[in-house]
């Protein structure tokens, strides 16, 4: 997984953790952006399977959890979602 300059110093502002990030690269959906970008986040059946696969508590934690993946797969930005995502 490659990470940008910029997806890692917000890595660490928000308190976001690498293994977390792979693990919304592995399980998340997918939500493409129209400008050449996917948006990753967990869905509620995404949410199930972590919850069968790691327990609540994971699921809990990065059930907000989303991030903007360029075309060539480098992680460009993480955070936290306060809103949702628009699904076209």
């Amino acid at each position: 997984m490659k990470l940008t300059q910029h997806a890692q110093v917000r890595m660490q502002q928000r308190g976001i953790r690498p293994d977390e990030v792979e693990c919304l690269v592995r399980y998340g959906r997918t939500e493409y952006d129209h400008h050449g970008s996917r948006v990753l986040y967990f869905d509620r059946k995404a949410l199930r399977g972590l919850m069968d696969r790691f327990g609540g508590r994971t699921a809990d934690r990065l059930g907000h959890l989303y991030a903007v993946v360029a075309g060539d797969g480098a992680v460009l930005t993480v955070g936290h979602r306060t809103r949702r995502i628009r699904r076209h």
